[in-house]
């Protein structure tokens, strides 16, 4: 281990420093890794190691006398394995937001996107043999400081810390009656999306959009999931895709979902223009497409996730008369996109993912 490492027992390690440090456990039943990781964090001051374990179960035991903010899941250990104990580790940290570490296999998009269903907040590739490059860290840290509260100068302040009161428009103050819904969400966005699926009833009709940012090959997976979940048809967009009633649109992770009108009918196009949240696929085009296809009849729901992917979509959209939703900062992983719609005034509802349902159901004349 390098001399200017701290030496972190695979017990507990002491208390973080006074202040902002987010308090991490590293769980990977690789010495290596975690070794490796705790190299590349220990270095950002905001970032406190207090915990490592090499399974789940010693996590577990660690979890009842050591407090975190993070944990970096490894899904694929001996014993019982990442899924089997997330609940668990849910329960026991209970404030925590938890990284999957992930595999690029088949199996591992599937217990990965598991995961994400069941309340872990973001996935992270597992690198292959010396894939822990200055990009990787870069990405890693990041992601490590958004789940900790500390997503850019404009957040930083914990999440817990976050307060935006929570509102709901009248029904009879809504804006143009809405013809589809679309939904764009990040990171803890899968989870919320998924309590929002469960609770519309049959008989809603509306067509589905969603831009969830995934890896590309997650994507296939992912529909197949919110299919099973939600009882409706998903079909990943491509080029000439009808949208139809009853039916879920998924992005592709090869480009942007965008639509175009031709009479009564709409279709899904894919675009690759560059996005300015930098985003593939990004939920701006989408909402802009949407704005122009359905002359302003579309409600939007912009879910937990990093940065302020959406709101340049979503201010079009509102300019059209469309109706703008966001989750709220208490039940967000990172109240990055949905805070950005919030903060701007664009968004006229804003509630947690379960009482999202009734205000997305009065919004369409559900109820």
């Amino acid at each position: 281990m390098d001399a200017r490492s701290p030496r972190i027992s695979e017990a507990t390690a002491p208390d973080p420093p006074a202040g902002r440090a987010i308090r991490v456990m590293i769980v990977d039943d690789s010495l290596t890794v975690r070794t490796v990781i705790s190299r590349i964090i220990s270095g950002d001051p905001a970032i406190s190691i207090v915990a490592t374990a090499g399974s789940a179960e010693s996590a577990l035991l660690q979890l009842t006398k050591t407090p975190v903010d993070v944990i970096l899941l490894d899904l694929e250990m001996p014993g019982m394995g990442g899924l089997e104990a997330l609940p668990r580790i849910l329960e026991r940290a209970r404030n925590a937001q938890v990284l999957v570490v992930s595999s690029l296999t088949r199996d591992g998009a599937e217990h990965t996107l598991a995961a994400l269903s069941m309340g872990a907040a973001e996935t992270m590739l597992k690198p292959r043999p010396g894939g822990f490059d200055d990009a990787y860290r870069a990405n890693l840290l990041c992601k490590i400081r958004a789940l900790g509260g500390l997503e850019g100068a404009e957040n930083d302040q914990p999440r817990a810390d976050v307060k935006e009161p929570r509102r709901e428009i009248r029904p009879e103050i809504c804006r143009k009656q809405p013809q589809v819904i679309a939904f764009g969400a990040s990171t803890g966005g899968i989870h919320a999306f998924n309590i929002i699926l469960r609770g519309l009833p049959a008989s809603f009709r509306l067509p589905i959009l969603v831009t969830q940012h995934l890896p590309q090959s997650f994507i296939p997976v992912f529909a197949r999931q919110i299919e099973g979940i939600s009882g409706r048809p998903a079909q990943i967009a491509c080029d000439g895709a009808e949208i139809r009633p009853g039916e879920i649109m998924v992005a592709s992770g090869m480009g942007h979902m965008t639509v175009k009108r031709q009479g009564d009918r709409a279709f899904t196009m894919i675009s690759n223009e560059p996005a300015a949240s930098g985003c593939m696929p990004s939920v701006d085009p989408m909402l802009r497409s949407l704005a122009t296809a359905y002359d302003g009849h579309v409600l939007a729901v912009i879910l937990s996730g990093m940065g302020r992917d959406g709101a340049i979509g979503a201010e079009h959209l509102a300019a059209a008369g469309g109706t703008v939703m966001a989750q709220d900062a208490a039940s967000s992983a990172v109240w990055g996109m949905p805070g950005a719609v919030a903060k701007a005034g664009i968004a006229t509802t804003v509630l947690p993912p379960d009482e999202l349902i009734g205000a997305i159901l009065r919004a369409a004349g559900a109820w």
